[in-house]
């Protein structure tokens, strides 16, 4: 693998090579991302390809896993053993596999609920907040949390006060659901939710989990570009 033809660099030399400031250097210094820098005779870091190559590999992997399981791996390629480093990123490509394939579920499951027909609807239709819970497979207090988000909001028992979902609330608890278990967040569900109730649900919903691919999609390509690095740190 070709270098980088880095020897020699200075901290600001290094932070511009990487696209960090020179304290945001000193930082994964410290925190171990980076190996110790040589010092001159003066007390001067001096830093060479493997500080760089760690510092590029941190720069893709935090954009694909986080910050913090970021520095994790980048400890490890440098404390060794190898077999440690590569656990730690192959848990990362499997947990991103994961999402692909709940996102493969839910994209045919919440399309297919959002398509479905209500027609004539009954007032025993509606289900009490156990009855939904238990449908899903959820605890009482999801359901309580989604409503407390403004995410699906029932109706109450005139009579009673208590919390009953009409079959279409029920409809967007099931949308909410597969989307929530395709690892989207309660903010981009909440905005989602207005345009599903008024009618463009498909539409939408086709949108949004294509969103949810495309930063899938940019992870793995992160992933991919600390890669390079990574081997040549091993």
């Amino acid at each position: 693998m070709r270098g980088l033809k880095s020897a020699g660099l200075r901290t600001a030399d290094l932070a511009r090579r990487a696209g960090y400031s020179a304290q945001q250097i000193r930082n994964l210094e410290r925190d171990g991302v980076l190996p110790p820098a040589a010092r001159t005779a003066s007390g001067y870091r001096i830093y060479g390809e493997p500080q760089l190559r760690a510092a590029l590999a941190y720069r893709a992997l935090a954009a694909g896993t986080g910050p913090v399981e970021a520095k994790e791996i980048l400890r490890a390629c440098h404390l060794g053993p190898a077999a440690r480093a590569l656990a730690l990123l192959d848990a990362v490509h499997a947990r991103l596999d994961a999402e692909r394939a709940e996102l493969r579920l839910a994209r045919e499951a919440a399309l297919a609920i959002a398509d479905e027909p209500i027609d004539d609807v009954r007032a025993t239709d509606a289900m009490s907040v156990s009855e939904l819970a238990t449908a899903l497979g959820v605890r009482p207090s999801t359901l309580r949390h989604w409503h407390a988000e403004s995410l699906v909001v029932p109706d109450r028992d005139p009579s009673r006060g208590t919390r009953r979902y009409s079959p279409a609330q029920v409809r967007d608890a099931r949308i909410v659901h597969q989307l929530r278990r395709a690892g989207y967040r309660i903010a981009p569900l909440r905005a989602l939710l207005p345009q599903l109730r008024r009618g463009r649900r498909s539409t939408d919903l086709t949108e949004a989990l294509a969103a949810r691919e495309a930063d899938i999609t940019a992870r793995s390509h992160a992933l991919l570009d600390a890669s390079a690095h990574l081997s040549a740190l091993l």
